[in-house]
Parts: C-alpha cells; sequence; structure tokens
C-alpha cells in the first residue's frame, strides 16, 4: 500500500479559491464607492490595547482608495497596520511546507498511516470519533485553529487509507477543530479576550459553552458518520486488509516524530494557563515541526543534500498558498483604506434598536458572523466588536456572559467555510478539494449548527445566564 500524502496546493483548487477570493476583492472596491466612509472614534484601554471610543462615537469622514492601491493591495497589505500576524502565518506555512515535504519523501508519514490503518482499520469508526474529539478538543480548550494545518493532509490520507475520502479526512481535523474554537470553552483568543475586555472572570460562565461542546460535537459526528457511511469502500479493499511489515529504523525516527510533535501539544496546552505563552504558539508549533523535519528524515538514513532539496521543494509547493493569504487579507485592507468598515459595523449596530430582546442577541452573532468574512483574527474582532456589542446587549438587558458566547459562536464557525480564511484555503488546496465543492457539501452542517447554536443562545437568554 501506498498512501499519498502531499503538502502541494492542488492546480484545480487553487484556480477556483483564487477566482473567488479575486471576486471579493472586486466587490470590495466596488463597495466603497457605494457605502460612505466614516469611523468610529478609539481610545486606549488600561491594558495598552486600541478599542472603540462608544461615548465619542462614529462620524463620517472623507474615504476611498485610489485604483492603484487597490491592485496592489495583496502586497501593501504587508506594510499595514496589524501585518504582524499576516507575516508570522506566511512565514510559519513556508516552514511547515518545508519541513512536511521532509518527513513525506522519508517515508515517516507514510509508514505511519500503515501501521494505524492496519491496527484500526477494523474499527475505524471507533477511531474516526476520538479523532474528531480529539481536534475538536484543542479548539475548544487551548484555541487552536492555523496551528493544526499541518496535520490536515495527514488526516486526510488517514481518511482515504480507511476507505473514507478527503472530505472526510477534511472534516475530522479542520472541521473538528473550527467547531471546537468556536464553542470556545477555555478558548484564550476568543473568549479569553472577549472577557477581558468586557470586564469578566477569565473564562467564568464555562458551563454554557461546555454544554455547547457537548450538543456541537455529536452533531458534527453524525454529520461525518453519515457521509462516511455512503461513501466507504469494503475493508478488503482498503489499507486496513494490507499486511504492515514493522521496520526497526523507521519506528525510530516515527517515535522520535512523535515525542518532539508531543512536546509542542504539551507547549500548546500549556498556553491555556500561562498566559505569557500564548502569543508563541504559532512559533512554537513552526520550530516543532521545524526540528521533526530535520531529525526525523535524518533518522531513516536521507542524505543532509537530500533533505536540504526536499526542504526547498517543499518551500516552493506552499507558495500558492501564500498568494491566497494575501488576496484575502487584501479585502479588508480595502475595507479599512475605503474607511468603509466602520460604517458597515456602525449601520448593523443601528438595526439592533428596532429588534424585540430575543432578536438582539441573535443579531448579534449576526453581527460577528458578517464581521468575520472580513477579520479573520479572533482577538482582532473582539478589540473591535466588544465595545459596541455589549453595551448594545445591556441595553436590552442582554448578560455580558452571554454576548460573549455570540461573539465566540459568530467567530468560530463561519472559519470553516468563508473563502477569505487563510487556514481554510491552505487546508482544501493541501487536501484537493475544490472549495465550491467544500461549501456545497458543509453548508447542510453549517446550517444545521446555526440552528442549534441560536437554539442554545436563546435558551441562555430564557434562564438568565
Amino acid at each position: 500500500m501506498k498512501n499519498k500524502v502531499s503538502i502541494d496546493i492542488s492546480v484545480r483548487s487553487f484556480i477556483t479559491a483564487v477566482a473567488v477570493i479575486f471576486g471579493l476583492m472586486v466587490l470590495s472596491y466596488i463597495l466603497t464607492f457605494i457605502v460612505p466612509s466614516g469611523e468610529y472614534a478609539r481610545t486606549i484601554n488600561d491594558a495598552g490595547n486600541t478599542i472603540i471610543d462608544t461615548e465619542a462615537g462614529f462620524s463620517y469622514v472623507e474615504g476611498g482608495i485610489p485604483f492603484w492601491k487597490w491592485i496592489l493591495s495583496p502586497v501593501l497589505v504587508l506594510g499595514a497596520n496589524g501585518s504582524g500576524t499576516l507575516i508570522a502565518i506566511i512565514i510559519f506555512l513556508l516552514v511547515i511546507g518545508g519541513a512536511f515535504t521532509c518527513l513525506d519523501k522519508s517515508g515517516i508519514l507514510n509508514y505511519m498511516l500503515e501501521g494505524i490503518a492496519h491496527r484500526y482499520g477494523a474499527s475505524r469508526y471507533r477511531l474516526m470519533t476520538v479523532v474528531t474529539l480529539v481536534f475538536m478538543a484543542l479548539g475548544a480548550l487551548v484555541g487552536s485553529f492555523e496551528e493544526v494545518v499541518p496535520m490536515v493532509p495527514i488526516v486526510v490520507a488517514l481518511a482515504v487509507s480507511l476507505g473514507w475520502d478527503q472530505l472526510t479526512g477534511m472534516a475530522m481535523s479542520l472541521l473538528a477543530v473550527g467547531c471546537g474554537f468556536a464553542s470556545g470553552v477555555l478558548n484564550p483568543f476568543t473568549v479569553g479576550v472577549a472577557q477581558s475586555l468586557a470586564d469578566l472572570p477569565m473564562f467564568s460562565g464555562v458551563w454554557l459553552r461546555a454544554i455547547s461542546f457537548c450538543l456541537i460535537y455529536p452533531l458534527l459526528l453524525f454529520f461525518i458518520r453519515s457521509h462516511a457511511k455512503k461513501i466507504e469502500k469494503p475493508l478488503s479493499e482498503t489499507a486496513a486488509a494490507d499486511e504492515f511489515t514493522p521496520d526497526q529504523k523507521m519506528s525510530r525516527a516515527l517515535m522520535t516524530f512523535s515525542i518532539i510533535v508531543g512536546v509542542g501539544i504539551v507547549f500548546i496546552l500549556c498556553s491555556t494557563f500561562i498566559k505569557a505563552l500564548q502569543d508563541f504558539t504559532m512559533i512554537a508549533v513552526a520550530l516543532m515541526f521545524l526540528i521533526a523535519g530535520i531529525v526525523s528524515p535524518l533518522m531513516t538514513g536521507m542524505k543532509p543534500a537530500e533533505l536540504i532539496k526536499h526542504f526547498g521543494k517543499g518551500v516552493v509547493a506552499i507558495f500558492p498558498a501564500v498568494l491566497m493569504i494575501l488576496m484575502a487579507a487584501s479585502i479588508r485592507y480595502t475595507l479599512e483604506e475605503g474607511k468603509i468598515l466602520d460604517t458597515i459595523l456602525h449601520g448593523a449596530v443601528g438595526v439592533a434598536d428596532n429588534l424585540p430582546k430575543w432578536a438582539v442577541i441573535l443579531f448579534i452573532y449576526l453581527i460577528v458572523l458578517g464581521m468575520n468574512f472580513f477579520i479573520g483574527s479572533g482577538s482582532a474582532k473582539a478589540f473591535m466588536l466588544i465595545p459596541l456589542i455589549v453595551p448594545l446587549a445591556q441595553i436590552f438587558g442582554i448578560s455580558s456572559q452571554l454576548c460573549i458566547v455570540a461573539f465566540a459562536f459568530g467567530d468560530g464557525f463561519s472559519n470553516v467555510i468563508y473563502p477569505t480564511n487563510a487556514a481554510l484555503l491552505i487546508g482544501l488546496g493541501l487536501a484537493d478539494i475544490n472549495y465550491a465543492k467544500w461549501f456545497r457539501w458543509t453548508i447542510k452542517f453549517q446550517l444545521a449548527n446555526l440552528a442549534l447554536t441560536s437554539a442554545i443562545l436563546l435558551f441562555g437568554l430564557a434562564v438568565g445566564y
């Protein structure tokens, strides 16, 4: 058996994603001519973060963006405010591309998949249950999302080797971690930041978010299993029936890889409790894969010169994803340069004044869903939205805690369906899944999940959460 594990971006997926993003870039530029320019006054809070000054409010200003700036926006975004995170993601991705290719070419990943398929093939749905739960827990408990992208092609290859397809593997990994991230049980990047801005104790009110996790997980698992049952191949046609011969050298290399990855996971888990570590999780994951991508292949007998060659090829192979990230980031850049992002937000907040109490919490959910299309970072969105939506909720007698849950829901679930999310685009490219196909397939889950999470918010409102 030979499992295909690749870090290459599919040409078809790349073209589809670029076409979708470019269409959104054009739309964002057109909006700068239609939507009036305006901005909220901003202030610095006690922690030194820039937030919206609700007392100074909103005002209309001169705006617009020159055509040349729009054309060059995928490049100019690298020098824009807050570009540090964008640059870090790109460097992280290039390191992962090089390291992953070395691991693949050395045969370590294929050896690992053969061993897993041979051992768990007869109980593959039990394995699906565990893998999905682990990824969802990573998102819920430590706020992992972009950090699991390197694992996507591994889980996709595992799913295929067990008789399923790429969609199944993508759902078991990135969709699962996205759902966990959105449930926000102990997510430091959404719930943690948002509660700090709302003057709430860190991770307080956990019971409703824990219930959300417990309800979303079976819905997700049912969605994945239903699809897998439809397309599964008999075990006799899969890797589970193949002979697997242990190799001592490969086993040692795989053990080394597992230990290095384990250290990285422990670091991520510790970041949940040690706030100083939270800014370094992406660096830790990149360093973890860099070390694993060098040490483990060398243990299999790969020559240093060959290692360098494969690493370089992996970096080159991942460059299409960098272009997609820059194009997606340029959409927010265009709206901010044209000074219409605040206007859109101001208009949305104004609509809530005419809504009944039960509809306000759902509308807050909708506001965050809408803004997440343009601003992928949960922390950045918290600084922008929490000073607006928390006072809005309080006017209607809605607690700040429930507002935080609505924020977490709105920030997280759409990460795995919006074409402006870098991690989704990269994951789809690595899994060789067309964006249109992914959208058509996951929209059914997204709609069911939207109904479930809306019901959770209404339940929270009813019990006075």
